[in-house]
């Protein structure tokens, strides 16, 4: 697949989210799917990946990561594989390639698991959100989204959860635990003296 057919494919998958995602989807949305895909290739290139073919599945399973939330919320991650088979087998892609696509998705499944650096950078880019100065209205809307999916209960329930998420989740890649890392940390931090 060249750029040029990756970024039409793009477009597609970026008219398929808009129109098709449940609009109650306050985090797992389109802003959401196209930040892991920035967060990915930027990752990426600090972790030394330059090869064209990598780079370029990398940034594909990024693009399909999430889109098994156009049908389902639980298991959206085999979802999400399966929707990436239908449109990309067939393509230019080899079985192999498509099973390193489908291994990143499934490696962003939480409690995260990567089993290579492609999917190390792929864990890092969707959770990257945790060490930045966005956090606060990110995390509040997965908040609003685990209220509406019952996911949580009541909002008294949502900090306990972030700080349990918080001290079980680390970064992967040398780069989001150098660049990233510090500022989670003062996130905990702050979460646990609000809980106080």
């Amino acid at each position: 697949m060249t750029e040029t057919g990756f970024l039409a494919l793009k477009e597609k998958i970026i008219a398929r989210l808009s129109e098709g995602l449940d609009k109650r989807l306050t985090y797992h949305n389109l802003a959401h799917t196209l930040d892991v895909l920035e967060q990915a290739e930027r990752i990426a290139i600090e972790e030394k990946i330059t090869d064209p073919k990598t780079l370029l599945l990398v940034k594909l399973a990024a693009l399909y990561h999430d889109t098994g939330f156009l049908d389902t919320y639980k298991g959206h991650e085999e979802r999400s594989c399966e929707i990436m088979l239908h449109d990309l087998g067939g393509n230019s892609l080899t079985t192999g390639d498509l099973d390193k696509i489908s291994g990143m998705i499934m490696a962003t499944k939480i409690p995260q698991n990567p089993a290579n650096l492609m999917e190390e950078v792929i864990c890092d880019a969707d959770l990257d959100y945790l060490g930045r100065d966005d956090f606060p209205p990110i995390s509040n809307n997965l908040k609003k989204e685990f209220l509406v999916f019952g996911v949580i209960k009541e909002e008294k329930d949502w900090d306990p959860l972030q700080i349990g998420f918080f001290e079980k989740h680390h970064y992967f890649t040398a780069s989001s635990r150098m660049i990233r890392q510090p500022r989670k940390m003062d996130f905990l931090k702050s979460l646990k003296a609000s809980g106080k």
